[in-house]
């Protein structure tokens, strides 16, 4: 019998959806042509976090064969050798497109989403693996991915336009593992505990 996803990435999953919702609603009369991250303006940002839902709907009508990555970490890793071979600008286009499927309401669209995503979460019998851009995973691995892409993106809106805004204890938590074992699979584990202890050392950039 496949044992059930843990409610762990679901919830925090969840937790960090709601959190990115609840930052979008603060964005009411936030210049959306204003910038947002490198080539992105604020709406191709806020587009591009919510690909992190949008991806979730589609992968679970995805089923894949076998297990590629076993981990999140895993994930990371093979988007860095993808990303090698990819052209920035389709990823720069992705952003825009998804910002402007947003429409008039953001907030509305966003807060959409998260509730279907939801209810499909709701919906899952065990584990399943999906067809992710990286490979087949479990969703309880593809889960946390998509975790910290809310979170540090969510941190990225709000920096955009000066807002304090904190990210869901648990997505954050969930974030800065996935941060953590990403580092030490790419060598930079000791540098990442070295900068958090305030000992400096140079990170490499998992994303």
């Amino acid at each position: 019998m496949t044992p059930d996803v843990s409610p762990g990435p679901v919830e925090s999953f969840l937790g960090g959806a709601r959190g990115f919702v609840d930052l979008v609603e603060r964005l009411d009369g936030a210049d959306l042509a204003g910038p947002g991250l490198g080539d992105w303006d604020l709406r191709s940002l806020v587009g591009h976090t919510s690909r992190s839902v949008l991806t979730v709907l589609q992968y679970l009508h995805q089923p894949a064969p076998t297990v590629e990555l076993a981990r999140a970490a895993d994930y990371f890793v093979r988007i860095r050798e993808l990303a090698a071979v990819l052209d920035p600008a389709d990823v720069a286009a992705r952003g825009r497109v998804a910002g402007e499927a947003l429409g008039d309401d953001p907030a509305g669209a966003v807060r959409r989403m998260v509730a279907e995503v939801t209810a499909d979460l709701a919906a899952v019998e065990g584990d399943p693996v999906i067809t992710t851009i990286a490979g087949g995973m479990h969703l309880s691995c593809y889960l946390p991915t998509r975790t910290f892409e809310l979170v540090v993106h969510g941190l990225d809106v709000a920096e955009a336009i000066q807002l304090r805004w904190t990210p869901d204890d648990d997505a954050l938590a969930a974030a800065l593992t996935v941060a953590t074992e990403t580092s030490i699979a790419l060598g930079s584990g000791p540098p990442l505990l070295r900068a958090l202890t305030g000992r400096g050392g140079e990170i490499t950039s998992i994303v």
